[in-house]
């Protein structure tokens, strides 16, 4: 008998799709670190008895008699969830968990707030959080949570069952994972990977002296609006503007082509497992390379980042304690991987206990699952990263104006003209002129 799963994820890690549509029809969820811990839950949960459906994101209070007809268990993989702005759609999510009568499994879901844990900011949503819980719990044994200090506030609202199981993204190789460093020291000829949030500002000056001390340093950004940026050059409010922050094409990182977006983890960490180091703002941009075997190390900025930092044991500093003129070679001097590694089977036992008390599968006491998964992940063929426009191949700018016009072929003629150009036109500001009279032919 299979165990018929709806998970909820923006897509499944075999759904393969184009830049274009990608960005076309947000297919990273906003920010590809999404599909890094669904894709992971997806893997874990994938037994030769399970069969995994993907809701696409999609909340319809309207299919609740069709989930508990046709599904046996509902799992919520979650990151930050218990935030100010997702208050709107946890209300949607909980008012769809209370119509449910199948079990559900909430899967590391997180608050954010700042690096204190400030209670106060989060008083607005209580109640909302309050009610998701209360309705999860009422269909589960527990409830699991990414770190302390999400599991302090539940606490504090009243909630016991909640288990710290971190994020599943890394455990993705199940309990094998170990990260060491190649080489004694970092050298400015090493190849480092730097990841931005980019409403943290005070990254701009470490980001200007590495992408001048490291020649060899690659920008691997992670949201929606810079896969628009890289495909299509400046969206018109931004035309001509300028940042010490990567988001705009006429940062250096963009002119000098170091920057890399991926569209699924599998290349991703393929990329990152020929980097001698990652750093930065990013909590899933660093667990990527960490699940790649590459050192990496966070700057923990909120909540979030900090405490999945802290039960993973993943070398960190807090913000506001890294100095401007940082050098990831102190970084890498400083970075101890012995908690990470040594921590990493009893914290694994962690989560397969949880999984085992929501009687889900997994794949890695599954027999072969695990293995069966990877051996798909080699034979599937993905997209490979996606470079800024200007430093894209004639040949790959005509492909992309081409289907443009395929994706636009159904709308309306004025309104398909009308997107046609303005695509057309942030393409060609984003090339050199020599590429630009080739798409004018």
């Amino acid at each position: 008998m299979h165990q018929r799963i709806l998970m909820r994820a923006k897509k499944d890690p075999f759904d393969v799709r184009g830049p274009e549509e990608a960005y076309e029809g947000n297919w990273i969820g906003e920010n590809n670190g999404n599909l890094v811990f669904s894709h992971a839950a997806h893997k874990l949960l994938r037994t030769s008895t399970a069969r995994i459906t993907s809701t696409e994101f999609k909340v319809d209070l309207r299919d609740a008699d069709r989930i508990n007809e046709q599904y046996d268990v509902y799992v919520i993989p979650l990151a930050n969830a218990f935030r100010r702005s997702y208050a709107h759609r946890i209300e949607l999510m909980t008012k769809l968990v209370e119509r449910l009568r199948i079990p559900v499994v909430v899967f590391g879901v997180g608050v954010q707030t700042d690096i204190h844990g400030d209670r106060e900011y989060l008083r607005p949503i209580d109640d909302v959080v309050s009610r998701f819980v209360r309705a999860a719990l009422e269909r589960g044994p527990s409830i699991g949570v990414r770190g302390e200090i999400t599991a302090q506030y539940l606490n504090t609202l009243g909630f016991s069952a909640v288990d710290v199981i971190g994020c599943p993204s890394m455990f993705l190789h199940g309990d094998q994972l170990r990260v060491e460093k190649s080489a004694p020291a970092l050298t400015t000829d090493a190849r480092v990977a730097l990841t931005v949030s980019p409403y943290v500002k005070s990254m701009a000056k470490i980001i200007a002296s590495h992408q001048a001390r490291y020649p060899n340093l690659r920008y691997l950004p992670q949201d929606l609006k810079t896969l628009g940026t890289l495909l299509y050059g400046d969206a018109p409010q931004d035309r001509g503007k300028t940042s010490a922050i990567p988001i705009h094409t006429s940062h250096p990182l963009f002119t000098q082509d170091k920057v890399r977006m991926f569209l699924d983890p599998w290349t991703w960490m393929d990329y990152l497992a020929g980097f001698d180091f990652a750093f930065g703002t990013r909590i899933h941009g660093t667990i990527t390379a960490l699940v790649a075997g590459t050192p990496g190390y966070l700057f923990a900025h909120d909540s979030r980042t900090l405490e999945l930092a802290r039960y993973f044991d993943i070398p960190h500093k807090l913000m506001p304690d890294v100095p401007a003129d940082v050098d990831a070679a102190q970084l890498y001097a400083e970075a101890d991987y012995t908690g990470l590694n040594t921590g990493h089977r009893a914290r694994y036992e962690v989560m397969r206990a949880f999984l085992a008390r929501h009687d889900l599968g997994n794949a890695f006491d599954d027999g072969d699952s695990a293995a069966r998964f990877d051996a798909q992940v080699r034979e599937t063929v993905f997209p490979p990263a996606v470079r800024p426009a200007s430093a894209s191949s004639p040949e790959e700018l005509l492909a992309r104006i081409q289907w443009l016009r395929d994706r636009n072929a159904a709308l309306g003629d004025d309104v398909r003209e009308l997107r046609e150009q303005r695509l057309r036109a942030r393409v060609r500001r984003a090339v050199p002129a020599p590429v630009r009279r080739m798409l004018s032919r």
